[in-house]
């Protein structure tokens, strides 16, 4: 990931143009200028009490254009032929110029955004206006904890037209997120807790169980699997899928890390085979090009596999072994699968062991985003103060193909940028949290509510706010909804909602408030 370079490029009429006029400042000022002042508001902190709502009022977009109307450097100047400072009776070559000079301001405010500018980024004021105004949905989804329980996971298929929920006691459900009615509820879709749901693509999705198996299901005939999956010893905890090699991969308590061919799936499941383990497995991860695999473990490390290729399993000695070795190592059986382990490092906790419970990756990986807590038994977490918080959010810079930075370490290849504290509470159970579909936002589940979060006060990208030195995430909004912990928290990737999932098996929906 490098940030984006580009200079200002001229068209050859407009040079013939400039060589008779005055040349217009190639330096014209951001129109990305702070508004605030013409708001006459800043931004308020949230409220210290924790059922109520925190706001921050949104930067204004109108004043891009003000901005470069009051820039007199951003005005088109017409001198007369002799160059002298006098102004000219305005001809046709004067209107042709002026329009030149404007177009090349405009042109200059695109290319300075980027030269291609995805939609995403292009509308980021946009979707920042309408994130800080979201507020709970009226028909929010509410399930019985008596028949559903808890719920652990959210996931909405990749079209948006779908929103899956995987509850406690063995049940799926499935919901239109955007009128939030009940479509269909996959009655003992296990016989254990349903953890993760994972789609394939808008039709196939799969979902895991603390019965050790997986399930694929198809959204055309959901009154049967298509196909269970068994390979596990223990707790099915996080499913991924290689959309190269159409390999589906699964990671649970056992240790294990195994992969499952979809592309040639029976009634009585695929072939699979085992890739790799290792002990104390809490989470798996694959970035968005599927060239790396990261792991995080109860004991606080996080593994690294670069230049990923998953049909050589990576067979490396135990995990003790590992843990003495903190420098990138081979498998010794291909130059691909690098293995790398690394300690993260954690506010305030060098000195602690900390478990990473929660682990996602930025939309384009550029990093980890992880949520940790110590590993404190029972009788120590009740003494703990809200001076003494026991939880983190951090997020980890990638420092291959991260913006240019000087190295980190020649042992490390992650860097601590940003960080806050969590609250405390739910001990025992796991919190995912997760990003924006534009990579722009975090949502954080934050005792009986959510928390939004961004890099800085902009809600820019990573890549153009990324700080020299370790900083404190921003909260943009704080939601309070729920009457129980929240456990899990999904942005659509299609529409401009979010939603979480707490212990007493309520959903809600959060979308804009106009």
């Amino acid at each position: 990931m490098s940030s984006e370079q580009q200079s200002d490029s001229v068209d050859p009429d407009e040079s013939q143009d400039r060589s008779s006029s005055s040349r217009v400042s190639d330096k014209e000022q951001d129109p990305q200028t702070d508004d605030s002042a013409d708001e006459g508001k800043t931004p308020t902190r949230p409220p210290q009490s924790s059922r109520e709502e925190g706001s921050a009022n949104p930067r204004s977009s109108r004043a891009d254009f003000a901005a470069a109307e009051d820039n007199p450097r951003c005005q088109p100047n017409v001198q007369g032929a002799s160059g002298q400072g006098g102004t000219s009776m305005a001809g046709p070559g004067s209107v042709e110029s002026s329009s030149n000079s404007l177009f090349s301001m405009l042109q200059s405010r695109t290319i300075r955004r980027g030269l291609f500018v995805d939609p995403s980024r292009d509308n980021f004021r946009t979707m920042t206006n309408l994130y800080f105004s979201m507020s709970p949905a009226a028909d929010s989804v509410n399930l019985s904890t008596q028949t559903h329980g808890a719920v652990f996971n959210l996931e909405y298929s990749p079209d948006g037209s779908v929103l899956t929920v995987a509850c406690e006691q063995t049940e799926v459900l499935l919901f239109d997120p955007i009128s939030s009615k009940h479509i269909k509820t996959l009655v003992e879709a296990h016989e254990d807790c349903v953890n993760n749901i994972r789609f394939l693509d808008n039709r196939l999705f799969a979902t895991c169980s603390d019965d050790t198996t997986i399930a694929l299901w198809d959204l055309r005939k959901l009154n049967s699997k298509v196909c269970s999956l068994h390979g596990h010893a223990s707790w099915v905890k996080n499913i991924e899928y290689d959309t190269n090699t159409r390999l589906l991969v699964t990671s649970g308590f056992d240790g294990n890390v195994i992969t499952w061919d979809t592309n040639r799936f029976t009634e009585d499941g695929c072939p699979h085979k085992k890739f790799f383990h290792t002990r104390y497995l809490m989470r798996m991860r694959l970035t968005p090009d599927c060239s790396k695999m990261l792991i995080s473990t109860s004991s606080g490390y996080l593994l690294i596999l670069h230049d990923l290729d998953l049909t050589q399993s990576l067979e490396v000695g135990s995990y003790r072994m590992l843990r003495a070795r903190r420098t990138p190592l081979s498998s010794g059986l291909s130059p691909r699968n690098s293995l790398e382990v690394l300690t993260p490092e954690i506010p305030g906790e060098r000195d602690r062991g900390n478990c990473i419970t929660s682990l996602q990756l930025h939309p384009k990986g550029w990093a980890a985003l992880i949520r940790c807590s110590s590993n404190m038994d029972d009788q120590e977490v009740s003494h703990l103060t809200p001076q003494n918080p026991q939880e983190w959010t951090c997020v980890y810079e990638f420092q291959d193909g991260s913006p240019t930075r000087p190295p980190v370490s020649p042992r490390c290849s992650l860097r601590l940028t940003h960080y806050i504290e969590e609250a405390n509470v739910g001990r025992g159970y796991i919190k995912e949290l997760c990003f924006s579909p534009d990579g722009r936002l975090i949502c954080s589940p934050y005792g009986y509510g959510v928390r939004l979060l961004s890099f800085d006060e902009n809600c820019m990208e990573l890549s153009d706010c990324l700080p020299v030195q370790t900083s404190c995430l921003r909260e943009v909004r704080s939601i309070y909804s729920h009457s129980d912990v929240v456990l899990t928290t999904k942005f659509s990737p299609t529409h401009c909602q979010l939603a979480s999932g707490c212990l007493s098996g309520r959903v809600a929906l959060y979308q804009p408030r106009f």
